[in-house]
């Protein structure tokens, strides 16, 4: 049984080895999230990057915009795939390129995003962090059921972890979705579904697994959650 991370590296670790096996299996539109506040993607991006190694120059990563790339050019060094931003005019998908990440695009280049994996056809494509919340905002109604129904429920999570109050919601293919609880100084398994737990789902697993006195608890956080957030006041320094 995949355990949970006990850091922001092990989790980045975990996501690779998980979009492999993902895409061994055969699936090639994926995604990467890690929910937590604040958090500086770049440099997690950037730790993710062996997962493509076999890809070698076959490979290309794009940013929401021309000035995100050129950041990662400058801060990632040398590297021997090419760097876009989504809109760019260079941004078209090569014949002989074999795979494709999406650095935390937003709901604004969804459209722009969808295109490109079009154009990509069965080659793998990873979304990582994408910030999709506003397409709640700019997709209301059918334009934005269709939206997901098209395109963003293609996408396989294969790798999703996002602390709660007391509790963590988590999965690493080929695992299901797993609902942790805070145990004293540990994490407890309580869960397991098929199908991302969220809204009522989500609530009813955590009160059949907590008593009120546990969930009133305001002890402060140990373990996997007080780790993580150590690692992410050094990312923001």
């Amino acid at each position: 049984m995949t355990q949970l991370p006990q850091n922001l590296d092990d989790a980045v670790v975990q996501a690779r080895e998980a979009t492999k096996a993902a895409i061994a299996d055969g699936y090639t539109r994926l995604q990467i999230e890690l929910v937590f506040p604040e958090l500086k993607v770049m440099p997690l991006a950037q730790q993710f990057l062996p997962t493509f190694e076999q890809f070698g120059d076959q490979f290309r990563v794009f940013f929401p915009d021309a000035g995100a790339a050129a950041l990662a050019r400058r801060d990632w060094g040398d590297t021997p795939f090419p760097m876009r931003g989504i809109g760019e005019l260079k941004a078209k998908i090569q014949p002989d390129e074999q795979a494709f990440l999406f650095v935390e695009p937003s709901a604004v280049e969804v459209p722009q995003v969808e295109q490109l994996c079009e154009e990509a056809q069965d080659r793998p494509a990873v979304l990582f962090n994408p910030r999709l919340e506003e397409v709640a905002l700019i997709g209301i109604g059918y334009a934005g059921r269709q939206l997901r129904e098209r395109f963003l429920n293609t996408f396989e999570s294969c790798y999703y972890i996002r602390p709660l109050d007391g509790a963590v919601l988590y999965r690493c293919y080929p695992s299901p979705w797993q609902v942790w609880i805070e145990k004293g100084e540990a994490y407890e398994l309580i869960a397991e579904e098929p199908k991302k737990p969220v809204g009522e789902a989500l609530d009813q697993i955590l009160m059949r697994a907590t008593n009120s006195d546990d969930m009133s608890s305001k002890a402060p956080r140990r373990g996997l959650l007080s780790g993580l957030q150590q690692f992410l006041r050094a990312l923001s320094q």
